[in-house]
This record gives C-alpha cells, structure tokens and sequence, in this order.
C-alpha cells in the first residue's frame, strides 16, 4: 500500500461530509392547512404554490420531504417547525 504524501493527507482532512438530507414533515390531527403552509413560506422560504402542494402531500401521503440540503442547514429549519408544533425529522 502506497503512502500518502502531506499533500493529500491535508486535501483529506478538508473534506467534508456533503451528503444531502431531507426535511421530512409529518400529519397530524392538530395544525391547520393554513398554519402549515405559512409556517412552509417563513421557515422554508417556499412559495405559496409549493407549500400548498406540499401541504396536500402531507395530508394525503402522510409526510411529504419538504427541503434538501446539508443537515446543518436543516437542522435550524427543523427546530422552527417542530417549535411551531408540526413534527418535522431529517433523513
């Protein structure tokens, strides 16, 4: 086995984990289509037309992802969204 040379071990040690994740809402019996899709706007940064179709997904599916990106980024969305009482996880 070949050893790396300091070059490659430092381009190495600067990578970082870019794996996407998914922000997956939830339905429930409680939040209102209205809180749902206002809370999709202002966390999310969704247009009225993408949180509506979102918000019937939940509805209907029973969870709908509803952003993708690195979990860092999500991680504060998620917190917001539950804070609000919609139950939201990243996968």
């Amino acid at each position: 086995m070949q050893a790396l040379t300091e070059t490659e071990v430092e381009i190495l040690d600067k990578t970082v984990d870019t794996e996407i994740k998914r922000l997956v809402i939830y339905n429930d019996d409680v939040n209102t289509f209205d809180w749902v899709i206002d809370t999709l706007i202002e966390v999310c940064g969704h247009t009225n037309e993408q949180a509506e179709q979102c918000t019937l997904i939940i509805h209907h599916k029973g969870k709908c992802s509803v952003k993708e990106g690195a979990f860092e980024e999500l991680t504060g969305m998620r917190n917001e969204i539950c804070r609000r009482g919609i139950s939201a996880e990243i996968h």
